[in-house]
């Protein structure tokens, strides 16, 4: 059923006789059922036609405008299939601003308002093509969310568009807000959202975290807009990852600044037909990031947790982040990655016990699910690559669970195994004072150490209880449980001061750390899984 009453014929037969194409023809008559877009172009360029068929004693609007610029409709199957056919994520298409459908061998005047969008672009073979596309890009998906990005122009030609046929309907003492406009991208989205649908067998949802997106450009771009820069320059500032300075939403600025008379001054109200149809300047296909978390066991003493870089040199050849994250990379096809963990440990500490919580972020992942079986597999396979880790409880989390690992931190308690050198020979009843030693508080200034890459801080940290195992004359192994947070290395042999008291001052000796171990991060996350 055709959506216009006779109360819109006016505005129609307006807005069509100036080259405006029949769905925006149902915008600015405030259509806001979706059925009538669904039509195919050419049955709504038929009904608009039988629509508007003067009668004798009908008065046809007469406009001035240049002629029309055609879409040239049988090149959009070979355009399109200049998309790149490797597979990646993005895909430049249609360089020669022409759209078609192969079904058809009708000559479209290209919209004034729209510049083809709401023509041949939201066309089921276009929709087609595209989808082609999205399923070569490799991604794994059940569901999507459906992006566009249009000229920005566009708000320019529907402001003019919007000045005439409020004009009009002034005349007839009725009133047309901007907001009784139906926009544009909402319009494109009721004809497309079932298509790709449809044609891809998956729901559209806007949670989901695999995107399609269709960024369209026009080569009329500045000239439309540069009237608008050149009264308000400041809206239209230059951005390090803008190509141009007119973006949609600094045109918006612009528009809502400008006054009506001085904008009908500067651009024709109806908009003029355009020399050139929108071109499709790329497709790109984006999984938003999937989480894994795990707890790792280090048992090198020369293994650094991140990967060990000075002045652009590697240092050490692994680390723990890049021992387990190749593995991700390569399963999840992702194309990078974050790595963050509770805490770390210095190159030379091992980490035993249950392990240390971590979380990597994968970034773009191509493929997203598994089984739990297949992640159990996974971290087998990193755990036979490498005798230097061990990772557990290996699974995936969601972005908001990786707040636990931090949650509360310095709060946590480790627990560390130091073996510990004294210049003085001692015997067993020097050290059994310290196992009676609760909760003490110490003040530690920024290690030397790491006074490089860590503020100058004093930082006061508990030693909630200590163990002591007696060696020999010089040596004895201490086991400490700790605030989060406290440097171990420096409360044995006090950094020269900076930490106070330590064990040397305690015991009133010379006394440095030879070994040090992590034996637990007392950090319930992530949830333990059975073997």
């Amino acid at each position: 059923m055709f959506p216009l009453t006779e109360e819109n014929k006016h505005v129609a037969q307006l807005l069509f006789s100036t080259g405006t194409c029949p769905r925006c023809i149902f915008r600015f008559c405030g259509v806001d059922f979706h059925a009538p877009y669904k039509h195919s172009y050419e049955e709504l360029l038929n009904d608009m036609q039988k629509f508007l068929k003067a009668e004798k004693d009908e008065l046809i609007l007469e406009v001035p405008n240049p002629p029309l610029k055609k879409i040239r409709l049988q090149e959009l199957e070979d355009g399109i299939d200049n998309l790149s056919q490797n597979g990646e994520s993005k895909i430049s298409v249609i360089e020669d601003g022409s759209i078609a459908s192969p079904n058809s061998n009708l000559n479209v005047n290209v919209c004034n308002v729209c510049l083809g969008i709401l023509q041949e672009f939201c066309e089921k073979e276009f929709i087609k093509k595209v989808c082609q596309k999205v399923e070569a890009s490799g991604f794994e998906f059940t569901n999507l969310v459906f992006s566009v990005s249009f000229p920005p122009q566009l708000s320019v030609r529907e402001h003019a568009a919007w000045l005439l046929v409020k004009q009009e309907m002034g005349k007839q003492s009725l009133s047309l807000g901007r907001n009784d406009i139906v926009q544009l991208k909402e319009a494109y989205k009721w004809i497309t959202y079932p298509l790709f649908s449809e044609e891809l067998g998956v729901p559209i949802d806007g949670k989901s975290l695999f995107e399609v997106s269709v960024v369209f450009a026009h080569p009329e771009t500045v000239g439309d807009c540069h009237f608008l820069g050149k009264i308000f320059p400041d809206c239209f500032k230059p951005a390090k990852n803008k190509q141009s300075v007119f973006t949609r939403m600094a045109v918006m600025k612009a528009l809502n600044k400008i006054k009506e008379e001085d904008f009908r001054k500067q651009f024709p109200c109806p908009p003029n037909s355009p020399k050139a149809v929108c071109t499709v300047l790329e497709i790109e296909c984006a999984h938003g990031a999937v989480f894994v978390a795990g707890r790792y066991n280090k048992y090198s003493r020369n293994l650094p947790q991140t990967p060990w870089i000075i002045d652009g040199e590697r240092k050490l050849e692994s680390s723990v982040e890049e021992l387990i994250s190749d593995h991700l990379l390569t399963v999840f096809k992702a194309e990078s990655f974050n790595f963050s963990s509770s805490g770390r440990e210095d190159v030379d500490v091992r980490t035993l016990g249950n392990g240390r919580p971590f979380a990597i972020e994968l970034v773009n992942p191509h493929r997203v699910h598994f089984t739990s079986q297949e992640i159990k597999e996974l971290q087998q396979k990193i755990n036979k690559s490498s005798n230097k880790i061990q990772v557990r409880d290996l699974q995936l989390v969601s972005r908001e669970a990786i707040g636990h690992m931090k949650e509360g931190e310095e709060e946590k308690t480790k627990t560390y195994s130091a073996l510990i050198w004294t210049n003085k020979v001692i015997q067993k009843k020097d050290i059994e004072f310290l196992n009676d030693i609760k909760d003490l508080k110490i003040e530690q200034k920024t290690p030397l150490r790491v006074l490089h890459r860590r503020p100058l801080a004093l930082r006061t940290r508990v030693i909630h209880s200590m163990e002591t195992h007696y060696v020999d004359e010089h040596h004895f192994r201490l086991y400490l449980k700790t605030q989060a947070g406290t440097y171990i290395k420096e409360f044995v042999h006090g950094d020269f001061g900076r930490t106070r008291p330590n064990i040397g001052s305690l015991m009133n000796v010379t006394a440095d750390i030879l070994e040090l171990d992590v034996e637990s991060v007392d950090v319930d996350w992530p949830p333990a899984l059975d073997d």
